[in-house]
């Protein structure tokens, strides 16, 4: 079965409903029936009555549901197919037809005639629709015959589960086969860069201001830690996801569908994409609440904050380069203004920062999402299934940019880092157990005040040798925390 990693991660629609057809439309109609009547639909379009209607009354966005989701509904639509034959409930002929289109709109052939918007009906029935529209049409051209998308693509299946089906799917599979890996990568890459920089010693800083000393190495095993603790609660959340309501059918009782659908179809759905998933115990809170896709967001979030805080101190960083920090350079990667030549500006965690900012407003429109169910039903499943799975998109792309563009290449400033740490007031503090708090608060605001090292000062006010001083002021050994220097010094002096 082909990823949707093999092909655009995401579809961009710009313009109106007519536009993204018009290379297809020749201006000819067809009439087609539902329920309600008679409705026109574009000769050349896959889908039918339905469809139309939505394509009609939510002109809202011009965004179409996500490349991911419509890959989960042609999934969950090939698996129905499988699992209604060898329930006994479908003709095998027919659901070999089905199965086969049903793939198809899952490798991504058929995108050009998934048009519905994503605000929409709040079940996503328009969209569940249109996927049984278009597969009931390429099947029934296959075989000679009809087939019909409601009593036969649709067989034992609900909008109000398969919809919160497909974003369980929809969003597992993203996550799995790009964002955990993007992280992996992000991950591996601060990590080897950290193994380069051990002996390379900084200013530490706490509310932007001058702190302690730390390694380079130090610095970015920090960031490491953080996605490691994101890939962990990402990975618990994922196992909860991934509990499929499929077989609830409208509101969590099953009816109109086989007792064994939902089991089978949580293992045929697994089967087809490579990962597993299992049948909810409770299909009642499958279709009405959204905890869980809720609960994943809330990761994305998570995630989130800690790529910008990345992104952010990296921006610091790499400041100036001469009014600034100027510890790092990152990459020049374009000019960085249209007036001031030479600029370049850090592009890329910038750019990250913004990925972030879009994820975090994701969960905020999820969060709300997900309180909108009113009884058996969730009514803003589009709208959690497109952001969700954008976020997962955009935190994706922004990782392997922040690695491949940013900190794979950056260039660590060892001797800018040095000149600053050299007058870091702040190292006095490695000589409170010698002198006391007092005594090297006087040292540090002289040496501040003077533009002095701390080093030369602390020689002529502290009463200790410069051997001692150096010692007990070496940054590298700062950087290991702890008292034994200074304690060793107390001892002897009181001895």
């Amino acid at each position: 079965m082909p990823s949707s990693r093999d092909r655009s991660s995401g579809r961009e629609y710009a313009g109106t409903f007519a536009a993204r057809i018009a290379p297809k439309r020749d201006g000819r109609e067809r009439v087609e029936r539902d329920s309600m009547g008679e409705v026109r639909v574009p000769m050349q379009a896959l889908w039918g009555a339905q469809t139309q209607r939505a394509v009609l009354n939510f002109n809202i966005s011009g965004r179409a549901m996500p490349r991911d989701f419509i890959r989960a509904l042609g999934l969950i639509k090939a698996a129905a197919a499988e699992v209604n034959a060898g329930l006994g409930l479908l003709p095998r002929t027919r659901a070999a037809a089905i199965r086969r289109a049903a793939l198809e709109v899952a490798a991504g052939v058929h995108d050009a005639h998934f048009p519905v918007d994503i605000f929409q009906t709040g079940s996503g029935t328009s969209s569940n629709m249109n996927a049984n529209e278009v597969i009931a049409t390429l099947a029934s051209r296959s075989l000679g015959r009809m087939v019909h998308p409601n009593d036969e693509v649709n067989l034992g299946q609900s909008s109000n589960d398969v919809v919160p089906t497909a974003i369980r799917v929809g969003a597992s599979l993203a996550a799995s086969e790009a964002l955990l890996p993007a992280l992996r990568h992000l991950r591996a890459t601060i990590d080897r860069r950290a193994r380069a920089s051990r002996g390379i010693v900084k200013t530490g800083r706490t509310h932007l201001m001058d702190a302690m000393p730390l390694s380079f190495a130090q610095e970015f095993g920090a960031w490491s830690a953080q996605l490691r603790s994101a890939e962990a609660r990402m990975t618990d959340s994922l196992r909860r996801i991934r509990r499929l309501p499929i077989g609830g059918t409208a509101v969590g009782t099953g009816i109109n569908a086989h007792p064994r659908f939902g089991r089978r179809m949580a293992k045929a759905i697994g089967t087809l994409a490579a990962t597993r998933f299992v049948s909810a115990a409770d299909k009642f809170e499958g279709i009405a609440a959204q905890d869980d896709a809720v609960e994943l967001s809330g990761q994305l979030n998570a995630l989130a904050v800690a790529l910008m805080k990345i992104a952010n101190d990296l921006r610091w960083m790499n400041s100036g380069p001469l009014a600034g920090l100027g510890e790092i350079e990152l990459p020049a990667l374009q000019p960085g203004s249209s007036i001031m030549p030479g600029k370049v500006n850090p592009v890329v965690p910038e750019a990250v920062a913004m990925a972030c900012a879009q994820a975090m407003g994701h969960h905020a429109a999820i969060t709300i999402a997900g309180q909108s169910g009113n009884f058996q039903l969730n009514v803003m499943l589009p709208l959690i299934a497109a952001d969700l799975l954008d976020a997962i998109g955009v935190l994706s792309r922004a990782m392997r940019s922040l690695a491949d563009a940013a900190i794979s290449g950056m260039v660590l400033r060892g001797d800018r880092a040095a000149e600053m740490l050299s007058r870091n007031p702040i190292l006095v503090t490695a000589l409170n157990p010698v002198l006391g708090y007092e005594k090297s608060a006087a040292i540090a605001k002289r040496a501040y005040r003077e533009e002095r090292p701390i080093l030369e000062v602390a020689i002529e006010d502290s009463g200790l040798d410069a051997k001692t001083l150096k010692r007990l002021l070496n940054p590298a050994a700062l950087t290991a925390g702890g008292l034994p220097a200074a304690v060793d010094v107390k001892r002897k002096s009181r001895g």
